[in-house]
């Protein structure tokens, strides 16, 4: 799928590098003892929070609830951030590729964690590339997608990876990052069973492909016009027909549920918003990052989670 290539130095905070260390700072560096962990958004930090408790200091360089990670653009203050860090953590397969230009000489002694690697969609990723565009259709193949916080088991990795990379800077707390890892684990193990294969023989239309994974665990169509789809995430016009097939779709309730990412609102989604709420169908909120009141990444995760299994009528 194509993505919005981090706007040439834009979107959220830290990009695709090395998971394995690159380097050992030995001790924690934050003044207080914690380990300093930088992320690119507050999902991946919520993540590594999850894991290293008290012990970890995590600073999130995209954490507003109703910010476009894909606009975004760094600061100063990011450069340092990520200078002082001891572990950064990030998106990576096209979506914070921003980050890249964070990362230099001064942050080699940090470790690095990229999800997309991780989730093992990268492979899939780069041959998706090569292979020439096919025809417009109904059916987005949305199968290689960047956003991997929405695929459990990825998020179950990079959750491991932060306790064994933590656990190589403060060995003393190997064994609790490990449990808290596990702990996550077993939460993220529920989601799964909630959700798995729910919505099997059901369609639904996205604003966005952002919650793909989370639909595939779910067993769902996506039925959302290729033109629609690409238009919104490379933030040019919806076709004219695109939107009006999109349209219909949610005004004849031909699908089961609208799922709408309700941080990059358009014209063309926000008026398929309204005419799916008049129509009287489900509309399923999801955004990319965590929004406010959230308390952790399963929190906010098994909200959404409930949302679309209500949806569905699961």
């Amino acid at each position: 799928m194509t993505v919005r290539n981090a706007m040439l130095g834009a979107v959220a905070a830290m990009t695709a590098v090395a998971l394995t260390a690159c380097g050992d700072r030995g001790a924690p560096a934050a003044d207080d003892g914690r380990i300093k962990v930088v992320a690119s958004t507050n999902v991946w930090g919520s993540v590594v929070q999850a894991v290293g408790g008290d012990a970890v200091e995590v600073t999130s360089i995209i954490d507003d609830p109703s910010g476009d990670p894909h606009s975004y653009e760094s600061r100063p203050a990011d450069v340092a951030a990520v200078r002082d860090a001891d572990l950064v953590v990030f998106n990576g397969g096209g979506y914070d590729d921003f980050f890249a230009t964070l990362l230099g000489p001064e942050t080699e002694g940090a470790r690095k964690i990229e999800a997309f690697p991780l989730s093992g969609k990268a492979a899939d990723h780069d041959h998706a590339e090569e292979e020439p565009a096919g025809e417009e259709g109904h059916d987005h193949d949305h199968a290689v997608n960047e956003h991997v916080w929405y695929d459990f088991g990825t998020v179950q990795r990079v959750a491991e990876q932060a306790a064994a990379d933590l656990g190589a800077i403060a060995p003393d707390k190997k064994a609790a990052f490990e449990a808290n890892a596990k702990d996550l684990g077993a939460g993220l193990d529920e989601l799964t069973a909630r959700i798995e294969g729910r919505g099997a023989g059901r369609k639904v239309v996205q604003t966005e492909p952002v919650a793909h994974y989370l639909l595939d665990a779910a067993g769902v169509e996506d039925v959302t016009p290729e033109s629609f789809a690409d238009a919104v995430e490379q933030e040019t016009d919806v076709p004219a027909a695109a939107l009006a097939e999109v349209l219909t779709l949610v005004e004849r309730k031909q699908v089961a549920a609208l799922v709408n990412n309700a941080q990059t609102e358009n014209a063309a989604t926000g008026q398929v918003v309204e005419k799916a709420r008049s129509a009287g169908l489900p509309v399923v909120e999801v955004t990319e990052t965590l929004p406010e009141g959230a308390t952790g990444y399963l929190d906010w995760m098994t909200k959404q989670v409930d949302s679309l299994a209500g949806a569905l009528g699961a």
